[in-house]
């Protein structure tokens, strides 16, 4: 190795202001002049050997240089892309007529179907559980323990520094801000529905081949389950959907649809074709039943607050009256001036809520629940394997039992999760997968936890000393009503917990309207109207036809096409996991830090072999075949086909990655500059909050210093546009 500083540059070589990564990093770290002839043996090691293998990216694998335009698209190695955010592409939006008519007509044929004949959907959607159960049951399972460690790999790999966004991209939201809507993205009706009702059912009669019903093991074994439901699998489930829906379109410019993710795995042409469009189906299938049981359970809450509150008589037909009620809510919401306003009193509804479990909390039993807490915490911890194994080789009351509980959640879960992932990548543009992982699957977890330990808790102490309305029969939505009858000065409460219950189930689904609009329109931001209120009246004729083919127990119609939707798209989110692997084994710092590797290690071997502890490291031109990247193919169209930039009527355009210029001259107009800003306008956010995030150390992550993520080292849903509401 030579002691010389060899810089082969070739002359169409980018000069300033447009450098590399670790050129900006070497500039940051110059004596004062920026003399270039600097030794390599006078700089930092880390910073001479990034920026040795950053030069020589590209020149080093065969005869390909680094700018041959025939190779590379504008003439930049796919190591050196930035990354490409997909407000920065050019397209045109339309209709996708088949994914409309096959998603839409299908589920409203089946919308005048339950109605007309309710009975025999009832028994056609029982016997599909059924099957569904004995040959899939298992499916739901194994893939949400899977999609937890599978994230949880991401977290702690070499890929957990990759940002979703560009690589010089801050966040958009300072950490604060960020944070809070993840907790806000953990509340809803579920919390209210389920929060005192679960436990207390799993108190009364436990999950089989565990403790006696109504003992002390089966007190804590109770909540522990509860929390198994609610907690980071579930969450697991929404960051890889979040996660690989900010990569795509933020790191690499695609539109933010599911089929987007399929490219490497399909091809662009299918991906963009029928499979992708099937893709799309599926998805759009699962957030319609997802966001319609949602519905049904508040409708069924607000009915029965409504029989606390005024003496009305629930039955099935009020119960669709109220849904018919939430739904013009909703919609109105959803295609009006009207969505900000809601949404600003949606984060007062998240204050409410918190501070309805907080009374709770106080005026209930207030020790009780403080040693029950981390007790049943350690319960979770400790029996979490054993949860996670339950499946019907135990049995039929265990086979039972996951189909009405565990299955049913991870059905759920997976059902919503094209919407709160949608969300969640919304809000976490320029974090780094590392930080999104680790605060998407423990924030809001966390805060659900909190929720249901003293909600769930409470109920089980009122249960166990006879208070009033308590009794091992009690419906679901009962328990709610039953636990503040039992707090004292709540009189109250009932009237105000049906106004939380409604704005948060108004919110929400607005907001999912809007993202199946965004999905059946090619991923229009702004979809027609008439789009957002066909899907809005369909969610709404769903769950409506969940109530009516329910029989005896209004969950069960719920729970039975519920688990029916979601099954196919819990195989896309098996290819999901494939399809976002691939992807990040060929991202531009993934392409860099493998050079870098391999450059340096052939480098400091060479140079102890032939001169022991006196040499430097130089970048030279090598044979081909010798360099750094002889173990990476840059020339496949899976690197490089990505940042080949294109017109709307997708014809390639050239494009100057140096002054991000097109060379037709093209560029944002004004409305689209500002519409970035207005996407991701949310109550008590400013874009001010952005300067914040800069000066803030990222939650869950190592700290990162301003020259990008090439430096060394030193967690409610989208409404139109983006702004984020509240999940169910």
């Amino acid at each position: 190795m030579s002691g010389e500083h060899a810089d082969h540059r070739t002359p169409r070589e980018p000069e300033a202001p447009h450098r590399t990564l670790a050129d900006r990093e070497d500039e940051g770290s110059a004596p004062a002049g920026g003399d270039e002839s600097t030794s390599p043996a006078d700089r930092p090691l880390h910073v001479e050997r990034i920026r040795a293998a950053s030069r020589r990216a590209g020149e080093t694998f065969g005869h390909l240089s680094l700018y041959t335009e025939s190779v590379y698209p504008h003439g930049t190695h796919p190591a050196l892309v930035p990354g490409i955010g997909v407000d920065e592409q050019r397209r045109r939006y339309t209709l996708d007529w088949l994914i409309f008519a096959v998603a839409g007509l299908a589920t409203a044929a089946f919308v005048v179907w339950g109605v007309l004949a309710p009975e025999q959907v009832g028994e056609v959607t029982g016997d599909l559980f059924d099957w569904t159960m004995a040959n899939a049951g298992w499916l739901f399972t194994v893939i949400a323990s899977v999609i937890t460690v599978f994230m949880l790999g991401l977290a702690i790999s070499k890929y957990g520094r990759i940002r979703l966004g560009r690589d010089d991209e801050k966040p958009e939201y300072s950490n604060f801000a960020w944070i809070a809507m993840l907790f806000a993205a953990g509340l809803g009706v579920g919390v209210f529905f389920f929060g005192p009702s679960e436990p207390l059912t799993h108190f009364i009669t436990p999950p089989p081949e565990t403790y006696e019903a109504e003992s002390v093991q089966a007190l804590h074994r109770a909540l522990a389950q509860s929390f198994y439901h609610w907690g980071f699998h579930a969450w697991g489930i929404y960051a890889l959907v979040g996660a690989s829906i900010a990569y795509v379109a933020y790191r690499r410019g695609r539109v933010p649809l599911f089929s987007s993710l399929f490219r490497t795995l399909f091809g662009q042409r299918h991906a963009e074709g029928f499979a992708g469009q099937l893709v799309d189906i599926f998805a759009i299938v699962a957030t319609l039943f997802g966001t319609a049981a949602s519905l049904g359970f508040a409708a069924l809450q607000i009915g029965e607050g409504s029989r606390v509150a005024f003496g009305v008589e629930v039955s099935n037909p009020v119960i669709v009256v109220i849904i018919a009620i939430l739904a013009i809510g909703f919609i109105v919401s959803a295609v009006s001036g009207i969505s900000r306003g809601i949404r600003y009193l949606s984060s007062i509804n998240i204050v409410l809520t918190l501070g309805v479990v907080l009374m709770v909390f106080l005026l209930g039993p207030t020790l009780f629940l403080l040693n029950l807490l981390p007790a049943s915490l350690m319960e979770y911890l400790g029996e979490i394997f054993d949860m996670m194994g339950r499946t019907s080789s135990w049995g039929e009351e265990t086979t039972a039992f996951q189909g009405w509980w565990t299955v049913f959640f991870w059905a759920w879960w997976i059902a919503w999760s094209p919407f709160v992932g949608i969300f969640i990548a919304r809000i976490s543009r320029g974090r780094t997968l590392r930080q999104f992982i680790l605060c998407v699957m423990f924030i809001p977890s966390s805060l659900v936890t909190l929720c249901f330990g003293i909600l769930g808790g409470a109920s089980i102490w009122m249960y166990r000393e006879g208070a009033d309305g308590f009794s091992d029969d009690m419906s679901d939505e009962e328990v709610l009503f039953e636990l503040v009858a039992n707090i004292p000065f709540a009189d109250w409460l009932p009237y105000l917990l049906m106004v939380i219950i409604a704005i948060f189930f108004i919110t929400a689904a607005d907001s999912a309207s809007v993202i199946m609009g965004i999905m059946s329109t090619r991923g229009n931001p702004n979809p027609r109207r008439l789009v957002v209120v066909f899907w809005g009246l369909v969610m709404a004729g769903v769950s409506a036809v969940m109530i009516l083919t329910s029989g005896d127990t209004a969950i069960t119609g719920m729970q039975n096409l519920l688990m029916v939707a979601a099954l196919p798209f819990t195989v896309v989110l098996i290819l999901v996991m494939i399809a976002f692997l691939k992807e990040l084994r060929s991202d531009p710092r993934t392409i860099r830090e493998a050079y870098a590797r391999q450059a340096v290690t052939d480098a400091v071997v060479e140079g102890v072999e032939a001169h022991g502890d006196d040499f430097a490291i130089a970048v030279h031109k090598t044979a081909p075949g010798e360099g750094a990247g002889r173990d990476f193919d840059t020339s496949t169209e899976d690197v490089t086909e990505w940042y080949q930039r294109t017109d709307e009527d997708d014809n390639p355009v050239e494009y100057d990655y140096a002054t991000d210029s097109w060379a037709d001259g093209w560029e944002p107009d004004e409305e689209a500059a500002l519409d970035r800003a207005q996407r991701f306008a949310v109550p008590g956010t400013t874009p001010d909050d952005v300067s914040e995030a800069d000066a803030q150390p990222n939650p869950g992550d190592e700290p990162t210093t301003a020259s990008g993520d090439d430096s060394p080292p030193a967690g409610g849903e989208p409404h139109a546009g983006g702004e984020p509401t509240r999940n169910s």
